[in-house]
């Protein structure tokens, strides 16, 4: 044992040429065999001769510890033949060779456990660290809800406090559980034990969902499973896609999953049920619903419609040419789903992502999503409407996903969905044989009448607003763009693919900044005007643009208003995209024709396409500035948006460059169809008999300033509402219309 403890002393202090002491004796020679010196020191006493006297020890020399240490570097454990060979060739004895290496190694070993246990300390040290910062956190917690301590005293772990303490948590599940039930108007179980009832067993009756993203008073968030295939566990709850997002009300995910069950069995039905549930219209065959037949068929699980509010509900089936899969990860994406609507959706946003879905597939995902929906027209209020969207396919071929509002209460958003909300809407998917899909679209809300003027209100109750119709014609026309333009031969002259690609993001940038501006979205943060001498029918904004590359430094203003045209859509359309014609109404042509330079076709149809117009020339003079223009048309609606751009800043987007660094702001117009209501026509100059007419809405945006830390001027205000009943005035005289009808 003693000879253990000497071999760990060496261990611990090991020296290099320690090892090489020996011993000056006849017998021995130069032995390291510390077990044997020791044995025989000890026969020696036992026999009763005095012990012989240690004789001194000497080190290796340097090149025996030298090629020692270059060995072991090799081989830590040399056989016996390598030890022979080192003995021979550093002259030592095999002996000595065996312990030398031995010792190397125990010191090895004790180098390693010796910074082992160094850094296991910091880890330790630094763990308790954490745990007391901790542990002050939930000591300090303050309830979001009542504003008391979440922790009102100190944690004590004794079995008898811990059952204390679980006894009073239990009550509190028991009253949160009793409040639950009395909005679900169900027994709300444990999810986690029992599985969400089926929609027949408990959608019935009126369910107010409630919604919350934050810290210590929402533990149980993740604690919830979801039966019937939704995959919450293993990290299925992505991170938030705008984490300024922060609801500080709690939601049962059960009570989530049995609204999006519930809706989606409602939407498959309202697909294919026809008559009577759906009314076919004489002239358009539009389908609009029944709503007496929809009472009688369909029980609501999201509460009663409230007082004033009404009813608009429509569909529409077309193909469409693409497969349904890839139309499904277009509308479970919020970005691709804003930018394949860019004229109806102004902000789309996830919130949280409750359901991936199964595997890598979109089946039984499950997301909560806010968004603004709008039409082109000042005179309508946007539609910000917080939702769930449930996606689930139903055969190899066939998908679905459906909408339907919840309540995510809040108090800074105390004000929001008093205008409107959204009853179980979407689409059903299915893959044809010939990569075409056959899409049927559904669309169902209820809004606030009152807060629209009279001249949009036949447009909104008739579906063109925000019905299925206008979903599926802007569906079809921006596939049948992106066909388009995948085709090699629309190819504009003197631009290459990836320069007309480029071109043509900078035309969608101009058509969404032009929507956003004309609806007030919060994208933008625009501050409304009330000037005194602006009419009502007039929205004046403005905002500072103080780094965005995108467009110019400093004040933007803009102006839009709606009118009345008693003239077909496609009068009115061919007349404003006609750049021949342009000098009649647009300020920037200076009064002299403007000529085309090529355009970039986005479609079907001569009207669907991206240009570059240039100024006619005056004296011989060159203009470097050109206008870029989109245009569209389709049966829901038409588009003529336009921006004056710098002419070398159109050499390097036709080049392929990069468009984001263009500065442009948008000005144009929309026109929405003309529909006529049942009762006298609001429309002082239309005849009752007929329909021909439209609404033209008329937007700009203007830099009135470059300074953003400038004041706004009254005289501004007054020049851009001039520029837009001069515009006005001169489309009715271009167009021999003696009387427009006004928005009173």
């Amino acid at each position: 044992m003693a000879s253990h403890g000497e071999l760990r002393l060496i261990g611990e202090n090991y020296d290099p040429g320690f090892i090489g002491m020996m011993k000056e004796d006849d017998g021995y020679g130069s032995s390291d065999d510390f077990e044997g010196a020791l044995g025989n020191d000890q026969d020696t006493a036992d026999n009763g001769r005095p012990p012989k006297k240690k004789k001194k020890f000497h080190r290796h020399n340097p090149h025996q510890i030298h090629e020692l240490e270059s060995f072991f570097k090799e081989c830590p454990h040399p056989d016996e033949k390598q030890r022979r060979e080192l003995s021979r060739r550093l002259a030592l004895e095999s002996k000595q060779i065996k312990f030398w290496f031995q010792n190397r190694r125990t010191q090895m070993k004790t180098q390693l456990e010796r910074h082992e246990n160094v850094f296991l300390k910091q880890e330790n040290d630094k763990l308790r660290a954490e745990n007391d910062l901790l542990r002050q956190a939930i000591a300090s917690a303050i309830c979001n809800n009542c504003g008391v301590p979440a922790v009102p005293d100190e944690i004590s772990y004794e079995p008898s406090q811990l059952m204390i303490e679980n006894s009073r948590l239990k009550d509190e599940l028991n009253r949160a559980r009793a409040l639950t039930n009395k909005f679900l108007g169900r027994h709300l179980s444990s999810s986690s034990a029992n599985p969400s009832p089926s929609p027949s067993q408990g959608l019935n009756s009126n369910v107010e969902v409630v919604v919350r993203r934050t810290g210590f008073c929402g533990l149980n968030n993740g604690s919830t499973s979801l039966p019937m295939g939704f995959e919450f566990g293993h990290g299925a709850t992505m991170p938030l896609m705008n984490p300024s997002f922060a609801y500080e009300m709690p939601y049962d995910k059960s009570a989530l999953v049995d609204v999006a069950l519930a809706a989606m069995d409602e939407l498959i039905k309202m697909a294919q049920m026809g008559n009577p549930l759906w009314i076919k219209g004489f002239g358009d065959g539009m389908e609009t619903l029944n709503l007496e037949e929809y009472k009688r068929t369909f029980s609501s699980f999201i509460g009663m419609k409230p007082s004033g509010f009404t009813t608009e509900a429509t569909r529409e089936t077309a193909m469409v040419p693409l497969r349904g899969l890839a139309l499904v990860d277009t509308l479970m994406d919020a970005n691709r789903w804003a930018e394949m609507f860019p004229c109806m959706i102004s902000r789309a946003v996830t919130i949280d992502v409750l359901s991936s879905g199964k595997g890598v597939t979109r089946d039984n995902a499950l997301q909560l999503m806010e968004a603004e929906f709008q039409v082109l027209s000042p005179l309508v209020p946007i539609r910000q409407i917080q939702f769930i969207r449930f996606c689930k396919q139903h055969s190899d071929s066939v998908w679905a996903i459906v909408d339907v509002s919840i309540n995510l209460s809040n108090a800074a958003n105390a004000l929001m969905f008093v205008n409107c909300r959204r009853l179980p809407s979407g689409c059903v998917i299915q893959d044809m044989d010939n990569k075409y899909s056959k899409v049927t679209w559904v669309e169902h809300s209820e809004y606030d009448e009152s807060t629209v003027h009279h001249l949009l209100r036949p447009l909104l109750s008739s579906g063109f607003g925000f019905g299925a119709q206008r979903w599926i014609a802007t569906l079809r026309r921006q596939y049948s763009s992106l066909a388009q333009l995948m085709s090699p031969d629309i190819h504009g002259e003197d631009i290459n693919t990836v320069g007309k690609k480029s071109m043509l993001k900078l035309a969608q940038r101009m058509a969404y900044n032009f929507s956003a501006g004309i609806g007030a979205s919060s994208v933008n943060k625009w501050d409304n005007l009330n000037v005194g001498n602006v009419g009502e029918d007039v929205r004046v904004m403005t905002r500072k643009n103080v780094n965005d590359p995108g467009e110019p430094l400093g004040i933007v203003l803009s102006a839009a208003t709606s009118v009345w045209m008693p003239i077909t859509q496609q009068t009115l359309f061919g007349f404003l995209r006609n750049e021949r014609m342009r000098n009649q109404w647009d300020i920037l042509s200076s009064g002299r024709p403007m000529q085309a330079m090529f355009s970039v076709a986005k479609g079907p149809g001569q009207g669907n396409c991206v240009s570059i117009l240039r100024g006619a020339a005056v004296n011989g003079s060159d203009t470097n500035m050109l206008i870029l223009q989109e245009t569209w048309s389709d049966a829901c609606g038409a588009l003529i948006v336009y921006a004056p751009v710098d002419a070398s800043s159109i050499r390097v987007v036709m080049n392929g460059g990069d468009s984001s660094h263009v500065a442009l702001l948008p000005s144009g117009f929309a026109i929405l169809p003309g529909v006529q209501t049942d009762g006298p026509s609001m429309q002082p100059d239309i005849d009752e008999n007929t329909s021909d007419g439209c609404i033209l809405t008329v937007g700009f945006q203007i830099l009135v300033n470059s300074v953003p830390t400038a004041k706004l001027t009254v005289e501004s205000v007054e020049t851009v509402n001039h520029l837009l009943t001069c515009t006005v005035e001169k489309i009715k005289a271009a167009l021999s219309v003696t009387q427009l009808g006004s928005v009173e």
